[in-house]
């Protein structure tokens, strides 16, 4: 059995300014996008023709992400907390984020600079999928880092006891289990996937499956949210029911996108 080692989730402090361990994932993440970004768009078949291009795209895809995340947090898992307390949903410094809510505002934001670009929103969508699992993984580290969205209660080797949780149980440390699937894995898939030209829609529809399926996998370990439990049948979770129509939206993408082009 492990313990968490209780990180100080403040990373620098200068005199009342702290800059968190969270936040700086956040900042790997979007640096290491906008890099990547860079690589990606000096390939032939890339939408975008000008460096400078990306770190436009990224500036809309961060404004996605935080505000997208925040709204999606704040609707899919603490809407009573939004009731009783409307200007909650501004109080980002409070803590509170949802992959699922971040991915529709990258949608948007996507939507609107490939308007704006004159690229079409799959071209720039298929740009963007292969970038996005490396600023998910550096996010899962965040989560480690602060001890939160543990696992269940578990006897496995790597069992970890999370100071955080409201019990001494040693529980799966599933921040790690989704930063080496959604982060590690879902990288190199479709890092090779798109190192090749492909069908438009076929590397967003892929990403989409891949996420879908990784995160639906460690909700049957990780702890669903307390103020929401199960669902139904004393498994499913509000991550599941939110990763089974990116499951289905994404084979039917990959399935158009290659009967398009047989």
């Amino acid at each position: 059995m492990l313990q968490h080692p209780q990180f100080d989730p403040v990373a620098i402090a200068f005199g009342p300014l702290q800059i968190h361990w969270y936040g700086l994932t956040y900042l790997v993440g979007f640096l290491a996008g906008w890099w990547l970004g860079k690589v990606r768009s000096h390939q032939p078949w890339s939408p975008l023709k000008k460096e400078e291009q990306v770190g436009d795209l990224l500036f809309y895809m961060a404004l996605g992400v935080i505000l997208g995340g925040r709204f999606g947090y704040v609707v899919f898992y603490n809407f009573d907390s939004f009731l009783a307390d409307p200007l909650w949903l501004l109080r980002v410094w409070e803590g509170g984020m949802s992959f699922h809510g971040g991915l529709l505002g990258v949608i948007l934001a996507m939507w609107w600079f490939g308007r704006k670009a004159g690229t079409g929103f799959w071209a720039i969508a298929d740009f963007v999928a292969p970038l996005v699992p490396v600023g998910l993984g550096a996010g899962r580290i965040g989560n480690f880092i602060n001890g939160e969205l543990w696992g269940k209660p578990t006897d496995v080797p790597w069992a970890m006891v999370f100071p955080q949780a409201p019990d001494s149980l040693a529980r799966h440390p599933s921040q790690l289990y989704q930063f080496a699937l959604e982060g590690v894995a879902l990288f190199a898939i479709l890092w090779w996937f798109s190192s090749r030209p492909r069908p438009a829609m076929a590397v967003s529809g892929l990403f989409l499956v891949c996420y879908g399926l990784f995160r639906f996998l460690v909700e049957f370990v990780r702890q669903p949210d307390p103020q929401l439990g199960y669902l139904a049948f004393d498994w499913l979770t509000m991550g599941q029911v939110l990763s089974l129509p990116m499951i289905f939206a994404g084979a039917v993408l990959m399935f158009i996108a290659y009967r398009r082009n047989a």
